[in-house]
């Protein structure tokens, strides 16, 4: 089956709600391509590896958490943009990028995905950033050894984390918001929450751990945003019959 890539991308905006949150860069088609569109190849971002996959599975169209043309960036297309971009344009292929919109999601978001993988339960919103909640926090279903949560952490998302440890025997409450957003630390100590885990960790978020008393774990950028746009991508193929492969490009940050 097909789809005309316009209601492709008005599909997603609508299902996203791009017009709830203000972002760092622009949300949906950064670059279009060919019409219609039979089949997608998903990723974290839009680096030079994921395009190639794409070019060789000869997709119409490379849906990321992490687009082009980002707020304070060289606006100039030379160099890596410009071989990425004209990788994209000679290919004739679209380029579908979603960044808070697809964090933010109930169904298919990266934090939503966390949840269910971390085996955190009834979702509510968390971390306020533009007037919007971007994270989720929940709990445990039973009050967990943090070593034991920890290990549960790295085996299933795949990663080595760095923690912080606060004084709690058990965890049960969680806080999480996916990769770079280590100062809202301070929300969930405020809110109650056993552990925050996010994707980054900074200098001043590990005194706050300590000094507000709760566990802290960075588990990586990439490790945290796994998740977001592999279930866009099956959600879209669901919804319009299309083809959908989830490319994993590694990257240890």
């Amino acid at each position: 089956m097909a789809v005309e890539l316009n209601q492709l991308a008005a599909y997603c905006n609508d299902f996203l709600e791009v017009e709830a949150v203000t972002d760092f860069c622009p949300q949906g088609l950064q670059v279009e391509g060919r019409s219609p569109v039979r089949s997608i190849v998903s990723g974290v971002t839009a680096c030079q590896a994921l395009l190639d996959e794409a070019v060789a599975a000869e997709a119409d169209l490379v849906l990321v958490h992490h687009g082009y043309f980002w707020k304070g960036e060289d606006p100039r297309v030379v160099g890596m943009k410009g071989r990425r971009l004209r990788t994209l344009l000679r290919n004739d292929l679209s380029l579908l990028a979603y960044h808070l919109p697809l964090d933010r999601h109930p169904v298919v978001g990266n934090n939503a995905e966390l949840m269910r993988v971390l085996e955190v339960e009834g979702a509510v919103p968390f971390g306020r950033l533009g007037g919007v909640a971007i994270g989720m926090g929940g709990q445990l279903a039973t009050p967990t050894d943090p070593g034991v949560f920890l290990e549960r952490v790295e085996g299933r998302l795949e990663t080595r984390i760095l923690h912080v440890a606060g004084p709690q025997e058990r965890i049960q409450r969680v806080a999480l918001c996916s990769g770079g957003a280590p100062d809202l630390v301070e929300e969930a100590a405020e809110a109650g929450y056993d552990c925050y885990l996010t994707g980054e960790s900074n200098e001043r978020s590990t005194h706050m751990a300590r000094e507000m008393g709760i566990h802290f774990i960075a588990a990586g950028h990439h490790a945290t945003e796994r998740f977001g746009a592999a279930a866009l991508g099956r959600h879209l193929a669901g919804e319009f019959g299309l083809q959908h492969r989830f490319v994993d490009i590694p990257n240890p940050a």
